[in-house]
């Protein structure tokens, strides 16, 4: 069949107008939008992973074979790791909802008890997270596991009752679980990893952590669908509801599966204790600069997680018009893909031989970028959605690509003996920081908080090339002469 004179150009402007027609109806809604941006960004990571397999297969580097025993602790890890993951991402979604849903003396919840409750959340973290941490690293990173698993329990049964202070214990509860959830599985692992002997150069440990996190952006994205699922059949209490099941499920298989560790010591009888993690951490500059950059870049990300949703809501409003309903739900779906193309990008990256350090200090220069470029949009172009969005996005992708970084940098530099301890310590400064820009967001109002996130992850990239330099340097010196 052929096209008469001229029908070429036809042909092609038709399928130009088609074109023009479905990008436009893309972004008609806000809905519209962020769901083509989910779809773009699920196409781009998917391409990655198609190319990071075709790299891998037609590389002339081969790559020996993963020993079993990795083999077995990634599943026995894994398996754990994302159940109870699940467990935590389930009762995001609906915080706010089911504690202001609450009758207190015949009066609603209002935002300043919501805001207490939350703030309490974090007081109790930060108070009780090295006395927690100490307690992991003396007895068990298992039963610390097991330990969280019970606590964020409690606290999401705490949110059946009607009783403020119930809820306040269930909120100590839940923040005494957090400090567990962030340190005890990580300090399982890099335990089990080094009385393997199969990973001495802690290749594998990077892999597991990439894995561990690629999947969490996944895992992410259901527990939202969960939530909403378990919400529209039990109201604001059922993701809770769910979540103890899912930390029940997580409890099982940690029993089942995993042996138990502790904290090696140099002392057969002695157990670590805070005292002597913060002299380990003075003595070491290195451990230093790996917990300024955990503490900084963790508090920029909490203080994003607060300003987030104001400041987009604002530039849909502004771009769609004030009735413009924001998408928040695929908003955070879209975070989550870029979480994970992070993620993929860092395992990606450390096959190809890149150092962990140098990775994460181009990742953090880069999510310092994206904060100001944030914070500029906010400041002097007012919520412009495209600019804003596209920072918002880049700074999401870097938190995919820091939790593995920061995983195998700990892993590296923390010392066994005192590791869960050492992770909470530097969980105060970080927790410090969160609940004094919370208390101050009135006076700093967005543009304020989102300057001491970009002023966060200024000093945290700074604190990663100091760690930088100081590695060079050590390498430069002279090996010490042998014994004779």
């Amino acid at each position: 069949m052929s096209l008469p004179r001229g029908g070429a150009a036809v042909a092609a402007n038709d399928i130009l107008s088609t074109l023009k027609d479905q990008i436009t109806g893309a972004t008609t809604t806000p809905s519209a939008l962020f769901n083509s941006a989910l779809l773009t960004l699920a196409l781009t990571t998917t391409a990655f992973k198609i190319f990071q397999k075709s790299s891998e297969s037609g590389g002339n580097v081969k790559r020996s074979e993963k020993p079993n025993s990795i083999k077995s602790l990634q599943f026995r890890f894994l398996s754990v790791f994302w159940l109870i993951r699940c467990a935590d991402w389930l009762q995001g979604p609906y915080f706010y909802e089911v504690y202001s849903s609450k009758v207190f003396n015949g009066v609603q919840a209002s935002m300043g008890i919501v805001s207490k409750l939350f703030l309490t959340g974090f007081a109790s973290t930060a108070l009780f997270g090295p006395f927690v941490g100490r307690a992991a690293d003396s007895y068990g990173r298992k039963k610390g596991t097991l330990a969280f698993c019970l606590l964020y329990a409690l606290g999401a049964i705490s949110t059946k009752s009607p009783l403020l202070l119930v809820l306040l214990l269930g909120r100590l509860s839940s923040g005494i679980g957090t400090s567990l959830l962030f340190s005890a599985p990580e300090a399982w692992l890099v335990g089990e990893a080094q009385n393997s002997g199969d990973d001495p150069d802690g290749s594998y440990l990077g892999e597991t952590f990439g894995m561990a996190y690629a999947g969490d952006a996944i895992v992410a994205i259901l527990a939202g669908q969960f939530a909403g699922t378990a919400a529209s059949i039990r109201g604001p209490t059922g993701p809770f509801e769910l979540s103890t099941g899912f930390l029940g499920i997580g409890a099982l298989m940690a029993t089942l599966l995993w042996k138990e560790n502790v904290a090696e010591s140099n002392e057969s009888n002695s157990k670590p204790t805070i005292r002597e993690a913060f002299e380990v951490v003075k003595k070491d500059p290195k451990i230093m600069s790996v917990g300024a950059v955990q503490s900084l870049f963790e508090a920029a990300m909490y203080i994003f997680v607060l300003q987030w949703p104001p400041a987009l809501s604002a530039a849909i409003s502004k771009a769609f018009g004030d009735g413009a309903v924001t998408p928040y739900g695929t908003i955070f779906s879209c975070f989550m893909a870029c979480c994970l193309l992070g993620s993929t990008m860092f395992g990606y990256f450390t096959k190809k031989g890149v150092k962990t350090e140098t990775f994460t200090a181009s990742m953090l220069s880069l999510a310092t970028l994206a904060m100001a470029g944030a914070t500029a949009v906010t400041t002097f172009a007012g919520p412009s959605l495209w600019a804003l969005t596209a920072s918002f996005f880049l700074f999401e992708g870097c938190v995919g690509m820091y939790f593995p970084s920061i995983g195998t940098l700990r892993s590296k530099y923390v010392p066994d003996s005192h590791r869960s301890v050492i992770m909470n310590l530097f969980g105060i400064p970080l927790n410090a920081l969160v609940v004094s820009v919370f208390l101050s967001l009135k006076r700093l109002g967005l543009t304020g908080a989102l300057s001491i996130s970009t002023g966060a992850l200024a000093i945290a990239t700074t604190s990663m090339f100091a760690l930088l330099s100081r590695i060079k340097k050590d390498d430069s010196l002279p090996a010490a002469p042998a014994a004779s």
